[in-house]
C-alpha cells in the first residue's frame, strides 16, 4: 500500500487535496483502490489538520492514521519537525511548500505558483508536486480529478497550477 501523509491549517485544502489524489489515482483503474480521510476536531480554521491518501490494488478498509508514509506534503512550512523524518517508510520523501530550502526535504514556492493562477491555497499546486515526484498518478488524471470534483469556475485554475508544478519538478 502506498500512503500520502497531507498536513496543513484548517482552511488551506489538505482534506482537499487528499481526496484528489485518490480521485485521480482509481480514474483509468479497474484493480486501483483508494482511500482518502481527514483527521481533526472541533478545531477552528487555521488550526493544523491531517489527512491522509492510501492507495492499493485492492479495496483500502483500514482508516487507521498512517504510521509509515511513502510521501508527506506539508502546505504550511510552519508545521515541519525534523521527528516527521520518523514518519516515513525507508525510501519515502516529505515535500514541503516553502521559499526556504529544509534539509532532507524537497521545497517547493507553492505560493508563488498559486498567487500566479489567483488561487487562495497551494494545496493543487502540492498535489502537481507530489504527483510528478511519486509517479502514482498523470497529469490527465490530476486534470480528470479536479474537473470531477471541483466547480466548473476554478478548474481551469486548478489544472494550470498542478501543470505548472508538474512541469517545474520534471525539469
Amino acid at each position: 500500500m502506498k500512503e500520502i501523509l497531507w498536513l496543513g491549517r484548517g482552511g488551506q485544502g489538505a482534506f482537499t487535496a487528499a481526496k484528489l489524489f485518490g480521485a485521480a489515482y482509481i480514474s483509468d483503474a479497474q484493480s486501483q483502490y483508494a482511500l482518502a480521510f481527514p483527521s481533526f476536531g472541533p478545531e477552528r480554521r487555521g488550526a493544523p489538520v491531517r489527512a491522509f491518501t492510501k492507495l492499493d490494488t485492492k479495496p483500502v478498509l483500514d482508516r487507521s492514521q498512517t504510521e509509515q508514509a511513502d510521501f508527506i506534503v506539508i502546505l504550511d512550512d510552519t508545521l515541519y519537525a525534523p521527528e516527521l523524518q520518523n514518519l516515513l517508510k525507508p525510501d519515502g520523501r516529505i515535500i514541503i511548500n516553502s521559499k526556504a530550502p529544509i534539509p532532507d526535504t524537497f521545497t517547493f514556492d507553492g505560493e508563488a505558483v498559486a498567487a500566479e493562477f489567483h488561487l487562495p491555497t497551494v494545496n493543487t499546486v502540492m498535489l502537481g508536486i507530489v504527483s510528478a515526484l511519486s509517479g502514482y498518478i498523470t497529469e490527465a488524471q490530476a486534470e480528470a480529478a479536479i474537473s470531477g470534483y471541483m466547480p466548473e469556475k476554478i478548474q481551469a485554475r486548478n489544472i494550470g497550477a498542478v501543470k505548472l508544478a508538474r512541469e517545474a519538478v520534471q525539469q
